[in-house]
């Protein structure tokens, strides 16, 4: 199991360099990027990124040196669309600013020797450096993936097991329907229906619409902070669960099915064995051995990837939101640096998705197979 481990951690290299390569040379191509902004910002076409740059305390532009940028660069060829009018010199500098002066081969080996040392570096927009942010923003993204996980857990094993027990009675009709329905219907505008039946629509005001906690949190007794956390989540982890037990549901049921047909079943009826002695001490180990096993990947997904819609309807800042700003803004070295440490876990969890399959069942032996 050493050797296999050892080949799967340097098989990670490369793959993570595929990865930033990858996203590396399309970033490369797409348009608008940071100096770009600044330069539509100088221009009165700026959104809310650039205002966070020429604002405030940043180094990058400002005071007289934008005035004079605007008014005494002429006409110039610069490769960036917008930038007629502006000092050739201004834009070098910006460039610089941004690392943008130095060849895309020289900018990409520069990142990656940072990234392997996680050096992230520090937002382009923000007054922060890339891993603090993360760190700001995990307290959602954790509290989201851990609860939707064990609810998830909670809600499709017994039902899925009772399912498989039950298979064609009308219990397993009326239940498939119920799950049919939940994944049908899209997280978010379910979410929507929450809030204007409980969070201050058109019927009751029950439940808060902002943030993870109230604002005088840390005034609360320790069971009133439970209670306000709590309370803050029930209705996102509502709309998130909806969907998220539906494919565990039915997968917990096929399997139990799988391993109730197989013959060793039928022998342990045979020789006496009590339906539970059969399905909890024969059956169950079998059939969860999938479902156990993927528990990692299922928190990881639903820790990095949450929600974008329920975060943003619900102004939970976390990852997602995060990401998704970051890519919109274009800053980068939140988009990498959440990329490369998203795609790491992510390759750390599936190998312990295959360790945990040894734990669960010890006659799988990945050491005699090619990884």
């Amino acid at each position: 199991m050493g050797a296999y481990i050892l080949r799967r951690l340097l098989l990670m290299i490369p793959t993570i360099l595929g990865i930033m390569a990858i996203s590396f040379t399309v970033v490369q191509f797409a348009p608008g990027g940071p100096v770009e902004q600044v330069i539509a910002q100088l221009t009165g076409q700026g959104g809310d990124a650039t205002d966070r740059i020429t604002g405030g305390g940043s180094d990058i532009g400002g005071g007289n040196d934008i005035g004079s940028s605007i008014e005494g660069g002429g006409s110039n060829n610069s490769k960036y669309r917008g930038a007629q009018g502006l000092d050739p010199e201004f834009i070098a500098d910006l460039e610089r600013q941004f690392g943008f002066d130095k060849p895309p081969l020289e900018r990409f080996a520069l990142m990656v020797w940072n990234y392997a040392r996680f050096d992230f570096g520090d937002s382009y927009f923000r007054d922060i450096s890339v891993i603090d942010l993360i760190i700001e923003k995990m307290p959602v993204s954790i509290s989201l993936g851990l609860w939707i996980t064990l609810l998830s857990y909670a809600i499709s094993i017994p039902l899925g097991i009772k399912k498989a027990i039950s298979d064609g009675s009308s219990f397993d009709t009326w239940t498939s329907g119920i799950i049919i329905l939940a994944y049908a219907i899209p997280g978010f505008l379910f979410a929507i229906l929450l809030i204007v039946l409980f969070a201050g629509g058109s019927f009751y005001d029950l439940f808060p619409l902002r943030g993870l906690v109230s604002d005088n949190f840390a005034q609360l007794a320790w069971y009133e902070k439970v209670i306000d956390y709590f309370w803050h989540l029930a209705l996102p982890l509502t709309a998130l669960v909806l969907s998220a037990f539906a494919t565990t549901t039915l997968l917990t049921k096929n399997s139990f099915l799988d391993e109730i047909r197989k013959q060793y079943v039928t022998t342990a009826r045979a020789k006496g064995l009590g339906e539970n002695k059969v399905l909890y001490g024969h059956v169950f180990r079998n059939a969860m051995l999938i479902i156990i096993a993927g528990f990692p990947a299922a928190f990881i997904s639903a820790f990095f990837t949450g929600s974008l819609l329920i975060e943003t309807i619900f102004s939970l800042d976390g990852l997602g939101l995060l990401g998704f700003k970051s890519v919109v803004d274009r800053d980068y070295p939140v988009v990498f640096g959440t990329l490369y440490i998203f795609s790491l876990m992510g390759l750390l969890v599936s190998l312990l998705s295959d360790l945990m399959y040894t734990w669960v069942d010890p006659r799988i032996d990945f050491e005699s197979r090619d990884v």
